[in-house]
């Protein structure tokens, strides 16, 4: 460094060098931290604009019917499958009339049944794993009360 100091002349020049060599590096390479905040900031916009979205939940008939349709599914495919074996016991023949009847479905068709089915279940798991509620131990419910409230990283998160 000292021999690059004579060269330069002083320390500030040496400085004033890396500070140039770094701008016209940026200009080739873009700087990952410029790109990571602007990720982060974009992020932060798009989960204030969801939030605004659920802020006045509205409880209204439409509402209601909806959410009950949504809650029909699962019974009725359950009820349903139940439904086919007590068909089959009662009416062999009328049963097994349709049964050729869906061997007749063409195989793609099965495959997005399949997927329909599979996408909406799938959904509904994901959606309750991520909203599931943490618990703690109950040897553990005070001291884990105090282990959050001494951690400096979870307060800043909570403060910002």
């Amino acid at each position: 460094m000292g021999m690059i100091g004579n060269l330069a002349g002083a320390a500030g020049a040496v400085s004033a060098l890396g500070d140039a060599a770094k701008g016209v590096a940026e200009v080739f390479v873009p700087s990952a931290t410029k790109r990571m905040e602007l990720s982060a900031q974009a992020q932060t916009a798009a989960l204030e604009q969801f939030g605004v979205e659920f802020q006045n939940a509205s409880d209204g008939w439409f509402d209601r019917l909806v959410n009950g349709l949504n809650r029909l599914p699962r019974p009725l495919l359950a009820f349903g499958t139940i439904g086919l074996f007590v068909y089959a016991m009662t009416n062999p023949q009328d049963f097994a009339l349709r049964m050729v009847g869906l061997n007749a479905v063409p195989e793609p068709l099965w495959w997005l049944l399949g997927a329909v089915v599979a996408f909406y279940f799938g959904a509904r798991e994901t959606y309750y794993f991520r909203n599931r509620p943490i618990s703690v131990p109950p040897a553990l419910g005070g001291a884990a009360a105090q282990l959050r409230e001494d951690n400096p990283a979870l307060q800043d998160w909570r403060s910002s």
